[in-house]
């Protein structure tokens, strides 16, 4: 069943049980005012006859006659009175006598003054009525053809309305649950145009606010991360079909060149370190795409830890040492650390750890001196958009242009100084994608021949 049809019923149903809740009270509140209202009726018709037999002193006959005279056109009270010994002293028809009054019932009159029940569909009251110092009692009793007559047109004309405003009401509910449900089935329409080969089409949003309208607009989100993460596989896919095109080639070069004819031991050691240098650049350029691929997950796939930022850079100094033992590295604290929290972020170990081996090999490796001096600092604040550590990777290498500046951060990006060392042009872009991610940033000043400073800042935990 379809939403539109859920919501008609239930809201046809809970508009019918409050329509039939209210009517039900009406009902009853109506039976109760007729019951009522006829027991007083009869009461008073008791008092007027007795009146009449024992005040006005109306022959008996006289009262009889006046009574089957108008119980052919209407339903007449039926009155007998009674002394306080039972004795009958007046009836309006013995031969019908619907009551029957006994012995019981009159008990009852004498012991409670005045009682009223139900024969049959006959109302019946019982009283005292003192004349003279003595004490009769009264019963009267009719059937209540006229309030029974109002009850059934009451009860038709009340189930003829209920009908019509359930069908009224449920016709009223499927319209409003079309409106309401208008902007879902745009959303589904537009939904169903969206493939992986179109991720930048987005759903319609109105200005109301409204939940449609904040479904809307989560989808779109989702749809944002699924488009950045779409482009970066197509990305990454394509500059690892590129990349990785070039050494691959030299491979297979220097391994056919080999083969394409007998060689001496020195040669073949030759070629073969050849084939091991370029090995060794495809195992670097590949280890950097896969941290590429790692650091443009969602930053809610990555895990975070509290980690004191000293230890990872010690950690990135032992890494790049390893692989390059002529590489230096200085690291000073430009404060006194009276708080390890002064030093420590939330951060992942591995990506920043990839991120500072980066900085330092970079810093080293384009230094005729090979060395690379780390400066920390921090300051704290109540206010966490300016409570920071930072950190500067400075050396005096060869510098970098103004022009590489600018496209420095692009991806396999190399600019002049490519023919000073190796690489890959995706270290200092995967770096900046690290500290982002860390919700930090960089910025790099540098000159040509006067060395380079890259600025990292870093929110504290």
């Amino acid at each position: 069943m379809s939403i539109r049809n859920k919501l008609s019923l239930l809201f046809t149903l809970l508009t019918a049980a409050i329509l039939l809740a209210f009517a039900g009270t009406v009902y009853y509140s109506a039976q109760k005012n007729r019951e009522k209202e006829f027991y007083n009726l009869l009461r008073k018709e008791a008092i007027t006859k007795a009146n009449l037999f024992f005040e006005a002193k109306i022959e008996t006959k006289t009262l009889q006659s006046i009574y089957k005279n108008n119980r052919k056109n209407i339903r007449e009270i039926e009155v007998a009175i009674y002394d306080n010994d039972f004795s009958l002293l007046y009836h309006d028809a013995v031969e019908i006598d619907f009551v029957k009054e006994n012995q019981e019932m009159l008990n009852a009159i004498l012991s409670e003054g005045q009682i009223q029940f139900y024969q049959e569909a006959w109302q019946v009251v019982g009283l005292q009525y003192k004349h003279e110092s003595k004490t009769y009692l009264i019963t009267a009793a009719a059937y209540d053809e006229y309030g029974y007559t109002k009850l059934r047109f009451l009860l038709r004309d009340m189930t003829l309305i209920f009908v019509a405003s359930v069908l009224f009401i449920y016709i009223i509910g499927r319209y409003l649950a079309f409106k309401a449900l208008e902007p879902v089935q745009e959303i589904t329409h537009k939904v169903k145009q969206i493939t992986a080969t179109n991720l930048d089409l987005r759903l319609p949003r109105n200005q109301n606010q409204d939940e449609i309208s904040q479904l809307a607009h989560t989808f779109n989100e989702m749809l944002d991360r699924l488009e950045n993460s779409f482009d970066a596989q197509k990305h990454l896919v394509t500059n690892i079909s590129h990349e990785l095109r070039t050494p691959l080639a030299a491979l297979v070069a220097e391994l056919e060149l080999t083969l394409s004819k007998d060689r001496c031991p020195e040669e073949y050691r030759k070629a073969l370190n050849n084939v091991l240098n370029d090995t060794n650049k495809l195992v670097r350029l590949t280890n950097s795409l896969l941290n590429l691929a790692k650091a443009s997950y969602d930053a809610t796939e990555i895990k975070f830890k509290p980690i004191r930022i000293d230890e990872i850079i010690l950690d990135a100094c032992w890494q790049v040492q390893k692989i390059n033992p002529n590489y230096k590295t200085e690291i000073i604290f430009e404060q006194e650390v009276e708080d390890e929290n002064q030093i420590t972020i939330h951060g992942n170990e591995y990506l920043l750890q990839v991120a500072f081996s980066n900085l330092l090999e970079n810093g080293c490796k384009f230094s005729p001196n090979t060395s690379v001096k780390v400066l920390i600092s921090f300051n704290s604040s109540k206010n966490p958009l300016y409570s920071r550590i930072h950190l500067s990777f400075t050396d005096e290498g060869i510098g970098i242009s103004e022009e590489d500046l600018q496209k420095i951060f692009k991806p396999f990006y190399r600019g002049e100084n490519k023919s000073f060392a190796e690489g890959s042009g995706v270290g200092i872009f995967l770096t900046q994608k690290i500290i982002q991610l860390h919700n930090g940033t960089i910025d790099i000043l540098s000159q040509k021949n006067q060395g380079t400073s890259v600025l990292v800042s870093l929110p504290h935990l």
